[in-house]
């Protein structure tokens, strides 16, 4: 067995009980990495930015406009970044963490108001073999299924909210939005879209729900609400032992929908980064160094590349993940950290202008309603 599939494997063992197991375990108070008002709050970096053409030639400057107030709120999760030596992480908020929140939830302030709770996460070592316990499992599990129901009782007052995640933060929003959301009725309705990312989000062979969620659907125009978007990115054939992609559930198949294209078919997609690199020295600094791509650094926090690639939905050889092709001289990325695990670690910048756009949408339909 290759050595991202036994990764895979280590990663469903670790989350084994969060995705299917009792929640009997009492959570600590909630620690929030994001959460308005904070103090070096790291999802409230400002808008300014810098535009490149696909090929790194700067364009132009400016800061796009902000909703003030924000209308809706974001409940984010991240995906797997801790380097602590421990199999499962504390809630310690280490420059990783910070990190990743700035790459994948910062962008969205933009338009809603980001939560973004800490919780103890399968590590970088437990994912390399360094074995934890079930209750380990659960326990971070319950730290982020504490936080929704502080989010809910004492921040949302009614408003609409994205759930979003990458990685284990989707896997473990897939046991949460089942568990909290799908089957409560009034919960559901506050639910604008959730954005799943980089965890094999299920649904019935051929349709849109049915596998996850029973009452949650897929995506599939701009201002559907209460439905989720999910996608693994690729760049090259899927091998066949793909971390990503495909179910063992015969039934099944994994849910993509391009953020650009909900309805179906190809369309370009703007890829945006923050300025700042990844927390230097840390595991996932290396995966994007691995990626082979010279991101723009400019002075501004942000950098977007409109149009830098074209995306499109494929099942070709039987997994189900978003195709994404380089345009007018754009980078090409190299998968990382190997061929198996295509572009995970930029899943939720490679269209990120897509997915920002799309909440903007989705939310103006859910003042509408």
């Amino acid at each position: 067995m290759s050595r991202p599939s036994r990764l895979l494997l280590l990663l469903a063992a670790a989350l084994a009980v969060c995705l299917t197991g009792s929640a009997g375990t009492a959570a600590a108070k909630t620690v929030w990495l994001c959460k308005p008002g904070k103090k070096d709050n790291p999802c409230t970096p400002g808008l300014k930015t810098t535009y490149f053409s696909p090929s790194g030639k700067k364009l132009r400057v400016g800061t796009p406009k902000a909703d003030r107030p924000a209308k809706i709120d974001c409940f984010y999760v991240y995906p797997t970044v801790s380097d602590q030596p421990t199999p499962f992480a504390t809630r310690a908020i280490d420059p990783e963490i910070r990190s990743i929140a700035l790459y994948q939830a910062a962008r969205y302030s933009q338009h809603c108001r980001v939560f973004a709770p800490v919780y103890r996460q399968a590590t970088v070592a437990g994912l390399g073999g360094i074995r934890g316990t079930s209750a380990e499992a659960e326990r971070a599990y319950n730290d982020v299924r504490s936080a929704w129901r502080t989010y809910l009782r004492k921040f949302n007052k009614g408003r609409g909210v994205v759930i979003m995640g990458h990685s284990q933060g989707t896997f473990v929003l897939r046991r949460m939005v089942r568990e909290e959301v799908d089957p409560k009725p009034k919960v559901r309705r506050k639910l604008v879209s959730a954005i799943l990312l980089g965890g094999n989000v299920t649904v019935r062979k051929g349709g849109d729900v049915g596998g996850d969620f029973k009452h949650i659907r897929a995506c599939r125009s701009k201002r559907q609400l209460g439905c989720v978007i999910a996608f693994s990115a690729f760049n090259a054939p899927v091998p066949e032992d793909a971390v990503f992609g495909r179910t063992g559930e015969p039934k099944l198949q994994v849910l993509c929908t391009n953020p650009a294209a909900l309805g179906g078919g190809s369309a370009p997609i703007t890829s945006i980064n923050p300025s700042a690199p990844f927390a230097p020295g840390t595991a996932i600094a290396l995966g994007i160094t691995l990626m082979g791509v010279d991101l723009p650094s400019p002075p501004t926090p942000w950098a977007e590349r409109p149009g830098a690639y074209s995306a499109r939905c494929s099942t070709a050889g039987g997994a189900s993940v978003l195709q994404a092709t380089a345009r007018k001289g754009a980078p090409v990325f190299k998968p990382s950290p190997a061929p198996t695990w295509g572009l995970h670690l930029t899943d939720a910048n490679i269209a990120l202008g897509d997915l920002v756009d799309l909440v903007v949408r989705q939310s103006a339909a859910y003042a509408k309603r």
